[in-house]
């Protein structure tokens, strides 16, 4: 005789699709030869030209050590420039490049695709709804929009 199991909480559901998502999402990327990583600091790079690679770190919650990794890479495929700072020469300014500019255009058309397809089944109002309890729960919690915790965990 089979266990009576209980049906899946929120909380299961919310982890379920988010890992679909994130793999989906990672494949799409994959095809401009990114990281979703890559993208997140793209993007973040993007909002806040002059960054420093301290405070990328610090809006990711990464280690600085990992940001100057993946900022090395960025960099060497010509998508970011690193400058010092004319404030402080210990500091290294951040930047997004033409070609890093028009990669980021190039993700952002993935991103709303693979939104529209992940979401097919919900109308724009549905939509809306379930976007502004995601954001009640993700700002219940504490967490920074628009960054993904995974960061967190990059070591």
């Amino acid at each position: 005789m089979a266990a009576d199991l209980p049906a899946p909480g929120v909380s299961f559901l919310l982890t379920q699709l988010g890992t679909h998502a994130a793999a989906k999402f990672a494949a799409r990327v994959g095809e401009l030869d990114l990281t979703p990583p890559q993208v997140g600091m793209l993007r973040m790079i993007a909002a806040k030209p002059g960054l420093s690679q301290q405070a990328l770190a610090g809006h990711l919650g990464m280690l600085p050590s990992k940001v100057v990794a993946f900022v090395d890479e960025l960099e060497g495929r010509g998508l970011v420039t690193r400058t010092r700072s004319s404030r402080d020469r210990r500091v290294h300014e951040l930047a997004l490049t033409e070609e890093g500019t028009e990669l980021l255009g190039d993700v952002h058309a993935v991103a709303n695709e693979h939104e529209a397809d992940f979401c097919r089944a919900l109308d724009q109002d549905d939509r809306t709804r379930l976007k502004a309890l995601l954001e009640r729960l993700a700002n219940s919690h504490g967490l920074t929009p628009g960054v993904h915790p995974g960061y967190r965990t990059i070591r």
